[in-house]
């Protein structure tokens, strides 16, 4: 009996520490990847890194990467605070979030990922706007059009006499800031009695639903959404372009006749986090692949010359760093 006893002791045992090792999971590959990156900032930026998160942890699935749209500004404000690993910016820096960023001692890398077209929408149901000027653009957003300039023929005579509603960037994106001082000389310039919004699917919605709408956001929602809203060409009124009116597409965009409504985008990189080898990896997966996904969602990829200075600089960066783990 007792010898019986110690047989299943014997037995239970190794079965306990093979059901033990089951319910922690699969162990970890050699060289598998692992951990996690946090992302926010612009939601102009957000499809094309969202694109390249979902193709990583598809490839990497041990890695989390979360991203999220708070705006240029409202990434920045995080950035600066050492909250997230990455920040997607539709603008540059400014000095004052770079002050903050030094305050702080956060560090960090810009990186050029893309270009993108600021879109000029109507409703579909819009018959008599085809195009715009960057003059008219002024009159109807400037600070001194609130509550003054509110209908359609005091914009263009022969428009006509019926109510516009405006839909745009909220004060912290990025593409407000680029909106501003492009079309008024200087960011943050701007009427306040507007529909304004951070996730630029709300403004798309809004256009879409308003026969007398007016919006603008990032050309990328524009290809994601044509089938809702009308585009605008836009004339710089510039006589040695000599181009008139233009639409914003993936040439026009590339070739800088789409004007002043074509931008670099970026992601910023915080030094400390870039240390981690898995942001590294990702970063340099994000530079490989970046060129294909930005088309893919509405972008307009950098020229192959600008990709190499791109990958160049950010080698350079990390080259300085001392990797962790």
């Amino acid at each position: 009996m007792k010898q019986m006893s110690l047989n299943i002791k014997n037995f239970a045992f190794p079965v306990l520490i093979v059901a033990l090792l089951a319910s922690c999971g699969e162990p970890r590959k050699a060289g598998e990847k692992e951990g996690s990156i946090s992302i926010d900032g612009s939601s102009t930026v957000y499809p094309v890194t969202e694109a390249v998160a979902e193709e990583y942890t598809a490839a990497y699935p041990r890695v989390r990467v979360t991203v999220g749209e708070s705006g240029t500004g409202g990434g920045f404000k995080k950035f600066s605070r050492g909250e997230i690993d990455i920040n997607d910016a539709s603008r540059a820096i400014k000095q004052s979030e770079i002050d903050q960023c030094t305050a702080n001692n956060i560090s960090f890398v810009e990186l050029l990922i893309a270009y993108d077209g600021m879109a000029i929408v109507v409703n579909p149901a819009n018959d008599w706007a085809s195009d715009i000027t960057v003059a008219e653009l002024k009159k109807l957003w400037e600070p001194a059009a609130q509550g003054v300039v509110t209908r359609w023929n005091q914009v263009r005579s022969d428009w006509p006499d019926r109510p516009i509603q405006l839909y745009g960037a909220g004060t912290a994106s990025g593409t407000f800031d680029y909106f501003t001082e492009a079309i008024m000389g200087e960011a943050k310039q701007c009427r306040g009695d507007y529909t304004a919004s951070e996730d630029d699917n709300v403004l798309v919605q809004g256009v879409a639903s308003d026969e007398g709408a007016l919006g603008f956001f990032g050309l990328a929602y524009f290809e994601n959404n044509k089938d809702k809203l009308k585009l605008l060409a836009v004339d710089d009124e510039d006589p040695s372009n000599g181009e008139g009116a233009i639409l914003p597409t993936l040439e026009t965009v590339k070739n800088k006749t789409y004007t002043p409504l074509s931008r670099p985008l970026f992601i910023y990189v915080n030094s400390k986090a870039a240390e981690k080898e898995v942001v590294q990896d990702f970063v340099t997966f994000y530079l490989d692949n970046t060129s294909m996904l930005a088309s893919e969602v509405g972008y307009i990829p950098l020229a192959d010359n600008e990709t190499a200075e791109v990958k160049a600089k950010w080698s350079t960066f990390i080259s300085t760093l001392q990797p962790v783990k």
